[in-house]
């Protein structure tokens, strides 16, 4: 076995040396946009010597479900942009709001300032919401949203003079975004591993995997045992997106809003990818009667055009940060571009086409499509599970069904099926040996079967059966 050579990569790369394998091969482009990409970029969640190794794909422009990159190759865009895109791109009204608010203005500070385009969304989102939320504070990321909601629920206690209540209890395997605080609260091992000197510490509690009927794992026992430090139970409702759409059981969200009011915790609930329609209803707590004390939204409120997050919140919550300036109640939290005005346009556009559209309808319809398109799968040798909700799946790859053997990471072969499928038409992203399939919510039946029969024969050659 040949050991690996230095090797300097110069323009195709980051201008630095790397320890690579002989079998990579880091060829100079004639395409300057290429050469500066891999010259000066830095992409996140994508290992740099894979990418200096590939030919990128890029973005030229796009319309509805299809993009088109920079050869005039035509791919649909089958996991919405990461999971942002609800009407698709070009969306004439959408493009329609954001050229007159910029008419008007593309920023302000929300600090010490208001504006209309803010104002009406927020009353928008209250009236959507489930009841009881009251309140809504603008940010610009799922991870930020979240960040708010932990902010909040910690100072909540602290002025209700409960200062011991500062842990959370989350999920294990739940993803809340990247910076630090959600990364706390997440319970992807992997960033635990790497960052955890960095983290705060909570408490995790098992979550039923795979999901089994009126099995709820373990959060009771955690609650019971540790309430009185607790300030806030985090979780996504009905799947854990980032650690490979993992289903939870039916009525485990219900089970979790009933076991936080008996023993006096805060419920946050992020649906970053879930909300706006992507599970079949405007929001995924909706599916099980629950009205959560946080609602962390970002992704598809802004119909995957601008980056604009939002968490609501209770009247309650709201109440206890009211006093004297002179008591600093007041909630130290913000960010720049808060409540942008563009965003904030595009969001109030987007919403409007869901009734004029009747959008739920269609993704209702389209997810039964999905779940019959996909099922053929099941019986595939190198295909674990098929695990669904609305319009977002995975597809779990396996190496050996019979004896439970899973495909050496090195091999990579989520991401051989992704590329098997760029021939025929599409593009995908996998999480792992998971395949993503999470299309922009507008997508035609005709669309969905040109991507699900590319996902399937993608899965047959990539595998070789």
């Amino acid at each position: 076995m040949k050991r690996p050579v230095k090797r300097r990569i110069g323009e195709s790369g980051n201008g630095g040396s790397l320890t690579v394998s002989p079998v990579h091969r880091f060829p100079v482009s004639s395409d300057p946009l290429e050469r500066w990409d891999k010259k000066y970029l830095w992409h996140p969640f994508t290992q740099q010597s894979e990418w200096a190794a590939r030919e990128p794909l890029i973005i030229e422009s796009a319309r509805g479900v299809w993009l088109r990159d920079a050869k005039g190759r035509r791919l649909m865009d089958g996991v919405s942009s990461l999971w942002v895109n609800v009407f698709g791109h070009r969306k004439k009204e959408i493009d329609r709001a954001v050229r007159r608010q910029l008419s008007k203005m593309a920023h302000t500070t929300f600090l010490g300032l208001t504006h209309e385009p803010a104002i009406r969304l927020a009353q928008r989102l209250i009236e959507i919401a489930p009841p009881g939320l009251a309140r809504v504070f603008y940010s610009d990321n799922g991870s930020t949203a979240v960040e708010v909601a932990l902010k909040m629920a910690y100072q909540y206690w602290q002025l209700r003079a409960r200062p011991e209540k500062t842990k959370f209890v989350s999920l294990k395997d739940g993803y809340h975004g990247d910076t630090l605080g959600s990364v706390s609260v997440g319970g992807v091992a992997l960033f635990h591993q790497r960052f955890g000197k960095l983290l705060f510490k909570g408490y995790q509690a098992r979550f039923p995997r795979p999901a089994r009927p009126g099995d709820f794992g373990d959060l009771e026992a955690v609650l019971r045992r540790h309430h009185a430090k607790i300030a806030a139970a985090v979780l996504e409702p009905l799947i854990q997106g980032a650690s490979g759409m993992v289903l939870a059981p039916r009525g485990y969200l219900a089970h979790a809003a009933r076991l936080c009011r008996r023993y006096g915790v805060l419920l946050i609930v992020d649906e970053v990818a879930t909300g706006f329609g992507r599970t079949g209803t405007m929001f995924a707590v909706q599916q099980e009667k629950v009205s959560p004390d946080f609602l962390c939204v970002a992704k598809s409120l802004s119909g995957g055009y601008l980056p604009l997050a939002a968490t609501l919140t209770r009247e309650k919550i709201y109440r206890a940060f009211w006093g004297r300036f002179d008591e600093f109640k007041t909630f130290f939290h913000g960010h720049t571009y808060t409540a942008n005005a563009l965003a904030c346009a595009a969001a109030l556009a987007n919403l409007d086409l869901f009734k004029k559209e009747n959008l739920l309808e269609n993704v209702r319809a389209r997810s039964r499509q999905l779940a019959s398109e996909l099922a053929p799968l099941s019986d595939h040798p190198h295909v674990k599970e098929i695990r669904q909700a609305g319009l977002m799946a995975g597809i779990e790859l396996i190496q050996d069904k019979a004896k439970g053997v899973s495909y050496e990471p090195a091999r990579r072969m989520g991401l051989r099926v992704c590329d098997a499928c760029l021939p025929r038409g599409v593009w995908l992203r996998p999480l792992g040996d998971v395949i993503v399939v999470m299309p922009p919510l507008a997508i035609s039946a005709s669309e969905l079967s040109f991507l699900t029969r590319a996902v399937r024969e993608a899965i047959a050659e990539a595998t070789g059966s």
